[in-house]
């Protein structure tokens, strides 16, 4: 991996991890477009980008690191006990999933389910409202909700999204539990594949690893507060015809053989 392509793998992971399109489906596509193969090295790579993402949503939510807000935390707790148990229990059967033809299929399945979830929200007045009001019950939905995107292509930010919308939360304060949900899934997964790639930290990597973690941080800080101004005058219907498009357009560069189909 050299310079450009940490930039561009940053780029990603920075834009891509807090929007509803999933950010493991493009860094699959973009490293087999790029012909990275998956090593530990690279591996490595991914671990350093997401963190840097887990620092942005320190950096926009700081506000929220206070005992003030301990309920919300014991929330965002409860959420993450889904996946965290399934995601442990069944890592080595998730990691078969992680294949082209599989991201594509999930990225429609996504597009479609987001489409249908509008068109019933449309003209909704939601109940809540802020991320601080949500309550233990629509917590443990969303939860339940996040398991999904353990299947590559889903998309965690999209699955929480879902859950948050389908228990009446709005599209603003549903984006902002999923940026928080964020970090303990990021945390638990970035800490767990660092203990098994600690030994591909080299000096001889540090550049690229540094430069690929700076980009990752400063698109993500940003990317999240794009998002949120998104959501104050649109829905999510532009996420649900992209998805769609660009599963098909996967599947057919899949099964054409532009993109490794294994």
């Amino acid at each position: 991996m050299d310079i450009i392509h940490a930039i561009i793998l940053g780029a990603v992971e920075g834009f891509t991890e807090f929007l509803p399109i999933s950010s493991t489906g493009h860094l699959i596509v973009v490293s087999e477009w790029l012909g990275l193969d998956q090593t530990k090295a690279n591996a490595a790579f991914e671990v350093i980008i997401q963190l840097a993402a887990i620092l942005a949503v320190i950096a926009n939510y700081k506000d929220k690191f206070t005992f003030r807000y301990f309920n919300l935390w014991v929330k965002v707790a409860i959420a993450f006990i889904p996946i965290g148990a399934i995601g442990f229990t069944f890592s080595s059967q998730i990691k078969v999933l992680f294949t082209v033809p599989t991201v594509a299929v999930m990225f429609i399945v996504g597009g479609v389910i987001f489409l249908i979830v509008e068109h019933f929200q449309k003209g909704k007045v939601t109940g809540t409202q802020s991320v601080d009001d949500v309550t233990y019950k629509q917590a443990i939905w969303i939860g339940v909700a996040q398991v999904f995107a353990l299947i590559p292509g889903t998309s965690r930010a999209g699955s929480t999204i879902i859950g948050a919308m389908l228990v009446n939360m709005s599209r603003k304060a549903s984006a902002e539990f999923s940026f928080l949900l964020a970090m303990p899934v990021m945390i638990a997964a970035s800490g767990y594949d660092l203990l098994k790639h600690h030994d591909e930290f080299t000096s001889d990597g540090w550049l690229t690893l540094g430069i690929g973690f700076i980009t990752a941080f400063v698109v993500a800080y940003f990317a999240m507060k794009l998002f949120i101004r998104f959501l104050e005058r649109f829905t999510f219907v532009a996420f649900g015809v992209y998805r769609i498009i660009f599963g098909v357009l996967l599947l057919v560069l899949s099964y054409t053989g532009y993109l490794g189909a294994h």
